[in-house]
């Protein structure tokens, strides 16, 4: 069984959002790290790229498959995780604290759109 995090929100394409006051950390989720396997390499937008909830802003590749990641929420990426250009494996040890961007959010009202903790692990088990 995939780990969930409580306080975290979710979509259904298994990236997850940390909220910080107006920031937003997205990552993707265990259940979605451990469905890739190891992760080979991660695509990252620029900082002050714009990424728009529902649209892609880069993606993950293992070594069996590689899978564009989708924006949960919109806003500018005010930083991205550089630590994943060399060690991309990171989000394997560790899904929930290896971050993939930062962004500032544009509006928060998109969080309503997603799934908390016990609604994602309901979503995952189907």
């Amino acid at each position: 069984m995939a780990k969930v995090m409580e306080g975290l929100y979710y979509s259904e394409s298994h990236e997850y959002v940390r909220v910080e006051g107006n920031t937003g950390f997205i990552g993707i989720s265990d259940y979605a790290q451990h469905a890739l396997g190891n992760v080979v390499y991660v695509d990252m937008p620029e900082v002050d790229d714009e990424v728009s909830a529902g649209e892609e802003f880069g993606a993950v590749e293992s070594v069996k498959a590689a899978s564009d990641l989708i924006a949960p929420v919109t806003g500018v990426v005010v930083e991205v995780n550089e630590a994943l250009e060399d060690q991309p494996e990171l989000i394997n040890s560790d899904a929930y604290a290896n971050w993939i961007i930062k962004v500032e959010l544009s509006d928060k009202s998109e969080l309503d759109n997603l799934m908390d903790a016990k609604a994602y692990a309901a979503f995952c088990e189907k």
